[in-house]
């Protein structure tokens, strides 16, 4: 234990070009001796050893997870925003990565914490707080969060950024883009260009506490009608564009619901669909970070707790018309109506559609008695992703036909995935054809109108 507090001291965060550049150097280094091993193994045990097999072994994703939670910022950021995009059919060895990304957020040591605050709050910081905790009651892959007193008795969570984050995003997304290619996990032929760039931007725009606080702020007013939601309030006099405070609002992490009675976890996912259908539908706007860590719960009074606003963005209209349009046509069990809402949306890529129809038909064959079940679909039941895995990897392994879709679409889904994840994650139980349908009812005849007009939605 330091004076500071710390029983572990954390891993100072590389802040400089050079010094995120040499890491990221390393990793390469380390992964190319790894590979050089497996090789050699495999070829005395008589293998003909494969790059991907040399690559994906668990000693070198052991080794990409730990360097790229040890950089945090843009290139933990970027791993952790892959994971749930694709969630059940995500390649193993990427799903390995992923999980523990997100399982491996480090926190500052003391002596940088104290220069980051110094910086931000000027070096006599500590006179405003009756008590600041020293350790960190989160981390994650761009900011810590420390709970404090001040002097006149509020209770506040501050979120403090890590240095060198925001001025690294650029160099961070450009080098995981690399790694990526040279692993072969992306196939050169695919322009990522434009999704690099939309990457760039918005983990840039995450970087921003003040516009953070401002997010905030708006979804407290739009969910201040909401009983079962609590969003912190900002405290503005200690916000700065680094460093974020406002209320602390005790709750548990969300996923110890999963030893919660199976009423109570279907009320609580019920009430994250209804945000999220609220948040397309209705709000026009949408935290599009899916991570559990962004949901508190509080069993006493069994309501939500909202964090982290940061990739708060527009619901463009015509993104929420695709959806719209999408979920009408699985409602009405057309699978021709399904396939060319996909196509339109963007969800579905054109030469995936010409190439695999008869694996993409099996898959809606798949998930249109899903969705025409009566009553609440069991997301604890994954049987029906065991019959899409097969058709989805099959698609996949074809990279001709990789398709990269909308970056609003992409940002959307990548919500509605995650949530879907958490369902699967507490084995709730709840009735989102009823709730989806009265939402396409609320919104009647907004094809020609946009989001976010006020229109009623599933109560939260």
């Amino acid at each position: 234990m330091n004076d500071d507090g710390f029983a572990d001291p954390g891993r100072k965060v590389p802040r400089g070009r050079l010094s995120r550049l040499g890491e990221f150097g390393r990793l390469a280094g380390g992964v190319a001796g790894g590979m050089l091993a497996e090789g050699a193994r495999r070829i005395a045990d008589g293998e003909r050893p494969r790059m991907r097999d040399m690559l994906l072994t668990p000693a070198n994703i052991g080794k990409v997870a730990d360097r790229l939670a040890h950089l945090r910022g843009a290139a933990m950021k970027l791993g952790q925003m892959i994971s749930m995009d694709a969630g059940d059919v995500l390649p193993p060895e990427l799903t390995a990565i992923m999980a523990r990304l997100r399982d491996q957020a480090q926190h500052m040591p003391p002596a940088q914490l104290q220069q980051v605050l110094a910086a931000q709050w000027g070096r006599d910081w500590r006179t405003r707080f009756r008590r600041f905790e020293p350790r960190p009651i989160a981390a994650a892959s761009i900011g810590q969060v420390h709970r404090a007193l001040t002097r006149d008795g509020r209770e506040l969570a501050i979120k403090v950024q890590y240095p060198g984050v925001r001025e690294s995003i650029d160099a961070d997304v450009d080098n995981v883009a690399t790694l990526l290619r040279v692993s072969g996990l992306l196939p050169r032929e695919l322009d990522i260009a434009p999704l690099l760039a939309e990457a760039k931007r918005q983990l840039a725009v995450e970087a921003d506490y003040v516009r953070e606080g401002e997010q905030m702020t708006r979804f407290g007013a739009l969910l201040a009608d909401v009983p079962g939601v609590v969003v912190p309030v900002l405290d503005p006099e200690l916000t700065t564009d680094r460093v974020l405070a406002m209320s602390y609002v005790p709750g548990r992490p969300i996923e110890t619901l999963e030893n919660a009675p199976q009423n109570e976890r279907d009320a609580a996912m019920r009430s994250v669909f209804a945000l999220v259908l609220r948040e397309l539908f209705d709000f026009g706007l949408m935290q599009t970070d899916p991570n559990f860590a962004n949901y508190r719960y509080q069993p006493d009074s069994r309501r939500l707790v909202l964090l982290d606003f940061g990739a708060v963005r527009p619901v463009a209209p015509e993104t929420a018309r695709a959806y719209r349009r999408l979920v009408a046509a699985g409602l009405s069990g057309d699978r021709e109506q399904v396939r060319a809402a996909a196509l339109a949306a963007g969800v579905l890529g054109e030469a995936a559609a010409n190439r695999h129809r008869p694996r993409i038909d099996a898959m809606i064959d798949v998930i249109l008695p899903e969705l025409d079940r009566p009553g609440p679909f069991d997301f604890g039941d994954r049987g029906f992703v065991e019959l899409l895995r097969d058709d989805a990897m099959e698609i996949a392994a074809d990279r001709s036909t990789w398709h990269i879709p909308p970056t609003d679409l992409l940002f959307a889904q990548r919500k509605i995935s995650g949530t879907a994840l958490l369902a699967a994650r507490l084995k709730a139980r709840v009735d989102v054809r009823e709730m989806v349908s009265a939402a396409l009812a609320a919104g009647a005849g907004q094809d020609d109108t946009d989001a976010g007009s006020g229109a009623e939605a599933p109560e939260i």
